[in-house]
């Protein structure tokens, strides 16, 4: 048994498709509707990484992403703001001089993305870069393609390198559980990105593949649990992809809290990657 397999054998196998789905529903039949609430809807404003990542993107409208982070400080005293803004590497230094607002951390798209399809020299300097203009945090994809093929040697060598290049950033890796077709591979993913040196792990780039889903988030965060109670450190998770209305991210946060708990409810370990979700949860706050 190679250090690989041992690291997997360490974890509960995963369970099939239909009882995870099973599981879920009753998770979120029983707790979602009473976890709708201001309180609750104020923290998740908290743990929004508030995200462009388009072709079209340019300084000026970065910007004015950024000024609608600094516009908000102060507005609400009651509702915390975000936690990031996340764009691509290009416009970190945008960012940074734009960037006013307390407590903000600055996040920032690398290694390829979202395809993770480069050269492992292009993937550490790129996020070198971005360090040094001013990223606090690296989002980076998992190389499914090593995954599939069970070249763990290599996908290994591709985290840690990354991870290296990125120093003390926070380093969340992005599996695409939308492109992985089996709940085996969501699990082996994410043990295998967590003990290749993530400090988070997040669903998805929200590109070519369908985004964040419950079962996907369940397999995850059973992951980081177990993790926990094997080492006793803890693993942050994100969700992205596809959320946008308040109702999206309480079905999370719900998944969340009943299998991790309140030590995970917060954003220094629970983030949500959205572009139009912060102004539906402050609306809803108002209702």
């Amino acid at each position: 048994m190679d250090k690989y397999q041992e690291a997997f054998s360490k974890f509960t196998p995963v369970s099939s498709e239909k009882q995870i789905k099973e599981e879920v529903d009753k998770i979120l039949k029983i707790y979602e509707s009473e976890n709708f609430t201001a309180d609750v809807l104020k923290l998740l404003h908290s743990c929004i990484d508030v995200t462009s990542l388009s072709t079209l993107d340019t300084k000026e409208s970065i910007w004015k992403m950024v000024d609608t982070v600094n516009d908000f400080e102060g507005t609400r005293p009651d509702v915390p703001n975000v936690a990031a803004i996340c764009t691509y590497p290009i416009f970190t230094e945008t960012v940074k001089q734009a960037l006013t607002a307390n407590d903000v951390k600055i996040a920032a798209v690398t290694g390829g993305f979202p395809s993770s399809q480069t050269f492992g020299e292009v993937k550490i300097a790129e996020t070198a870069l971005s360090v040094m203009h001013g990223a606090d945090e690296i989002d980076t994809v998992l190389n499914l393609g090593y995954l599939i093929e069970e070249n763990y040697q290599e996908l290994a060598e591709d985290i840690q390198e990354i991870k290296a290049s990125a120093h003390d950033a926070t380093l969340k890796v992005i599996l695409e559980t939308g492109a992985l077709y089996t709940a085996d591979m969501i699990w082996k993913a994410a043990i295998f990105s967590i003990y290749a040196g993530a400090d988070f792990i997040k669903t998805s780039t929200g590109k070519e593949f369908k985004g964040a889903n419950p079962e996907a988030v369940y397999i995850m965060c059973q992951v980081i649990k177990e993790y926990f109670d094997l080492t006793g450190r803890q693993i942050g998770i994100k969700v992205s992809g596809g959320i946008r209305k308040a109702e999206d991210a309480v079905k999370y946060y719900t998944i969340v809290r009943n299998i991790l708990g309140e030590k995970w409810l917060n954003k220094d370990y629970f983030r949500i990657g959205a572009s139009s979700l912060a102004a539906d949860i402050v609306n809803r706050i108002g209702e």
